[in-house]
């Protein structure tokens, strides 16, 4: 009874320790894993795979090391007199005293159906610590994530790797509209990115090509003539590095590479609108765009006038 009481001190001891540190060393551990490169993490199974081999040996010492000693009994009666430490620990720890079980009758006279009576069967210490041991942890458990409300539910570890995803999720965004310029940008149709465009295009294009692209100072966006060419990549450049020698100012410094991208992509749309007032077709013809191929057909002035 002692050993089991001092079992159950030392667990609880345990339980209350890892309540308090558990958050943290969980998260520094995982970020440390995290961390390590494909050579490190091998290494670390490596050694996994030893620990794991060595302990297995281990245990096979000791298990050859009873069955010598066993031997050694056999073949002399004198040393088994006095039960080796091995032979206490397995009778207390493990397999108990059997020999007194099996004497003892363990028919339940209550428990007696049609004949059948069940059996009390005889259950070995290893079992019983084992069921000690979940009883003591489901009680721990239940406090701390029920009572003490330290640890986290699954239900807030879920929301808590929601909210760090999408945070690397934005990083990711981020990243990779920093990364647009005129050889990756593509035709963005998503509302939000021609919703931006316009807004950029009527802050600071409009003054030179109106607001509904018809033209201006610079040259209509809405038909199929174009000056600098008519592909989302060449609009993107043109916005981007401007075309000073007709007045078109460079807005890469103004603009972020995915607003440049927006305003390229509202450009896109204005092509086979009817401005109100449309300014005389200037630069080469192109040829209609519609659908799918709305993305080709980016005026180089248009993006002016989206710079603008």
């Amino acid at each position: 009874m002692k050993n089991i009481l001092t079992l159950l001190f030392a667990f609880v001891s345990l339980m209350a320790t890892n309540s308090v540190l558990g958050q943290e060393v969980e998260s520094s551990s995982y970020n440390k894993l995290m961390e390590m490169d494909e050579n490190q993490l091998t290494l670390l199974v490596i050694m996994g795979v030893i620990l794991g081999i060595i302990i297995l040996l281990l245990i096979l010492i000791i298990y050859l090391m009873s069955f010598i000693s066993a031997v050694f009994k056999k073949e002399n009666p004198a040393m088994a007199e006095e039960p080796s430490w091995w032979d206490s620990f397995k009778e207390k720890f493990i397999t108990g005293d059997v020999e007194e079980e099996a004497i003892e009758k363990k028919q339940m006279a209550d428990h007696s159906y049609d004949g059948i009576t069940e059996l009390d069967n005889f259950m070995p210490p290893w079992l019983q610590y084992v069921f000690l041991i979940t009883a003591v942890f489901g009680i721990g458990y239940f406090i701390n994530y029920s009572v003490l409300g330290i640890g986290k539910t699954g239900v807030e570890e879920y929301e808590e790797e929601l909210r760090i995803e999408a945070v690397l999720a934005e990083e990711r965004k981020a990243n990779a509209a920093a990364g647009i310029d005129e050889t990756t940008v593509v035709f963005d149709e998503s509302a939000n990115s021609l919703a931006s465009g316009k807004v950029i295009f009527e802050g600071n294009c409009a003054a030179c090509h109106a607001s509904d692209g018809g033209g201006g100072v610079g040259p209509n966006l809405t038909d199929d003539y174009w000056l600098h060419g008519n592909t989302v990549n060449e609009i993107f450049s043109v916005i981007k590095y401007g075309v000073v020698s007709k007045g078109m100012i460079p807005w890469q410094d103004q603009l972020s590479p995915e607003e440049i991208q927006n305003v390229s992509s509202y450009i896109i749309t204005l092509n086979g609108t009817t401005p109100a007032n449309p300014k005389d077709p200037q630069g080469e013809l192109v040829g209609g765009s519609s659908g799918s191929d709305m993305e080709a057909e980016t005026d180089s002035t248009a993006v002016i006038a989206s710079s603008n």
